[in-house]
């Protein structure tokens, strides 16, 4: 079994940061990408970002483009994401998520199927 664990979530104001950290125990494997989605209270969860190991290549939603930035080591199964700048909006249970599969490719990178393994999330609250 593999288990992702999150950390780093809490309460901050509006304009504050946070620092997700995820990190991969149990049986070895190796991911060839790692991202974070997010879900808020009564939406479905939603693609944040991702980092990709095959070329070592990012990608966020537009929602979150250049305010966090996603960072990490895909051959330690760790990943990052640095928050900046949140906003109310931005409110959420941040999910770690690791795909053992081949090099994921283009869009597919967004959906939550690309992934196999996931976190149990951790609470980001962001106050006006």
């Amino acid at each position: 079994q593999v288990q992702l664990v999150e950390s780093g979530g809490g309460l901050v104001q509006a304009g504050g940061s946070l620092k997700l950290s995820c990190a991969a125990s149990g049986r070895a494997f190796r991911s060839s990408a790692m991202g974070w989605f997010r879900q808020a209270p009564g939406k479905e969860r939603e693609f944040v970002a991702v980092l990709r190991s095959t070329d070592i290549s990012v990608a966020y939603a537009d929602f979150v483009k250049g305010r966090f930035t996603i960072s990490g080591d895909n051959a330690r199964n760790t990943v990052y994401l640095e928050m900046n700048n949140l906003k109310p909006e931005d409110t959420a249970v941040y999910y770690c998520a690791a795909r053992a599969r081949a090099a994921i490719r283009g869009m597919e990178a967004v959906t939550q199927r690309a992934y196999d393994y996931w976190g149990q999330g951790t609470q980001v609250t962001v106050s006006a």
